[in-house]
């Protein structure tokens, strides 16, 4: 492959659900710790504005972001993982109390202005469901494949396999199902 042909930035994973408290976070935390130990460079991305909680889980809930000479944002890390999340830009209590255009500006934010480095893997935690925030992942970045989280219950099987065919739809390919 020539210098031209290789594709730009990491690969992008999402890590998706049909509805929340499957253990979507918990995965991606668990992942993106694996593969930092494993030798590679990681990102998380937390995508869940309204319910952000990766850097709880990682131990760095009260960092707060700084910014760059060049006006980017220079994530947290825990554990060998760089990380970003709204819940870094609101105290931990606050909601994030925004319209479909404001997630979506943030979401892009987050992935296209934030000094990552040289990242090997950029996860996504998405937030539950298959609306706004999963299109303009699956529409706007090139996404290596999903990552789908279940409970093994049949409600929520059934709900995560919506999930699946959605990321299906929009030519992401499957990585797994958990």
């Amino acid at each position: 492959m020539t210098q031209t042909e290789q594709p730009a930035g990491p690969r992008m994973i999402a890590i998706s659900s049909g509805k929340g408290g499957g253990g979507k976070s918990t995965v991606t935390a668990n992942i993106a710790v694996a593969m930092a130990e494993a030798g590679l460079s990681v990102g998380v991305v937390d995508a869940d504005i309204y319910g952000p909680s990766i850097p709880r889980m990682l131990g760095i809930a009260a960092e707060k972001p700084a910014t760059s000479a060049d006006q980017k944002v220079i994530p947290a890390s825990a554990y060998g993982v760089k990380v970003i999340s709204m819940a870094m830009l609101t105290d931990d209590d606050r909601p994030a109390i925004l319209r479909g255009p404001m997630v979506t500006k943030y979401l892009q934010m987050f992935v296209r202005q934030v000094e990552w480095g040289a990242l090997d893997v950029l996860l996504l935690d998405l937030p539950p469901g298959t609306g706004d925030i999963q299109l303009t992942l699956a529409q706007a970045f090139p996404l290596a494949g999903a990552v789908v989280v279940s409970t093994p219950q049949d409600v929520s099987l059934k709900i995560a396999r919506r999930g699946l065919r959605m990321m299906e739809q929009v030519n992401v390919p499957i990585l797994g199902v958990l």
